[in-house]
C-alpha cells in the first residue's frame, strides 16, 4: 500500500511540475513600433521570464535577442507576421548566453541576418553555443527602415561580452541581462560575471546615454526606468 501511495505522489508531483513548465510567448507594446516579447525557461526548476524586444520598420522587423524557449522560435515569427504583416529580417544579440543567442541556428536557416559582436562570437565558439552569421567589430550604428540605433560595449558586467542598445529618438535603452530589473533581489546568474567591473560599466552607460525614457532589462519588470540604479544597489549589496 505504501508503495502505491509513493508512486501516486511521485506522479502527482511530476504532473504539477509539468503544469508549471515554460509558458507561451507574450508580446507587449512598448512605444510606437517597439515591442517587448517575453519567453520562459526553467531556472532551478522555476519558470523564469526573459525579456527581449523587436522593432517594426519599413524594411521589416528587427529582433533584439532570440527567444529563450526553443519551442517559440517559429511562433514568434508567425506572431509578428500575423500582427504586423512584415517578416523578421535581422536579429542582434546582446551577449552569448542561451537566452540571447539560442535561436541563431534556427533564424540563420530562415535567411534572417543574425548579428553579434566578435567578443560574443568568441564566447559562443568557446562554449559551443549558437553563432551569428555577421559579426560586429566595435560599437556600431545602424539605420534600418527609418530608424537609427547603436550598440555599445560598456565593459565586463553580467558577461564578458555584454552590450546594450540605444535608440536616441525614442530614448530607449535596451540593457539585456547587463541591467537588473527593479524587482530583482540579487544578481541572478553570475557564472560569467565580473562583479568588480560591472558597476563601472553601468556608470559608463548612465554617463553616455543620460536619462532614458524606457529601460528594458533582460528579466523581470521592464516598466520601471530606474533599473540601472537598482542594478548598482544590488552590486553594492554584493560588496562592490
Amino acid at each position: 500500500m505504501k508503495t502505491i501511495i509513493t508512486v501516486l505522489l511521485a506522479f502527482i508531483t511530476v504532473s504539477l511540475f509539468a503544469q508549471k513548465g515554460p509558458k507561451p510567448l507574450t508580446i507587449k507594446p512598448l512605444t510606437g513600433n517597439f515591442y517587448v516579447y517575453i519567453t520562459y525557461s526553467l531556472y532551478k526548476g522555476v519558470p523564469v521570464p526573459a525579456n527581449a524586444m523587436y522593432l517594426v520598420t519599413d524594411d521589416g522587423v528587427i529582433l533584439f535577442d532570440t527567444p529563450w524557449d526553443s519551442t517559440q522560435f517559429q511562433p514568434l515569427l508567425d506572431s509578428i507576421e500575423a500582427k504586423h504583416h512584415k517578416k523578421v529580417i535581422a536579429c542582434i544579440a546582446t551577449h552569448s548566453h542561451e537566452d540571447r543567442t539560442g535561436g541563431f541556428d534556427y533564424y540563420n536557416s530562415k535567411g534572417i541576418k543574425t548579428y553579434a559582436t566578435i567578443q560574443t562570437d568568441e564566447q559562443c565558439k568557446l562554449k559551443n553555443e549558437k553563432r551569428a552569421r555577421y559579426l560586429l567589430g566595435s560599437d556600431t550604428a545602424f539605420t534600418i527602415g527609418g530608424y537609427r540605433f547603436e550598440t555599445y560595449y560598456p565593459g565586463r558586467g553580467h558577461a564578458p561580452d555584454n552590450i546594450v542598445l540605444w535608440f536616441p529618438a525614442e530614448k530607449i535603452l535596451y540593457g539585456g541581462c547587463f541591467i537588473k530589473s527593479t524587482d530583482a533581489r540579487d544578481l541572478g546568474y553570475t557564472g560569467d560575471a565580473d562583479v568588480k567591473e560591472w558597476p563601472v560599466a553601468v556608470k559608463r552607460v548612465q554617463d553616455k546615454f543620460g536619462k532614458p525614457q524606457y529601460v528594458i532589462p533582460g528579466h523581470g519588470n521592464w516598466r520601471n526606468k530606474k533599473s540601472p540604479e537598482h542594478t548598482l544597489r544590488l552590486l553594492r549589496k554584493h560588496g562592490n
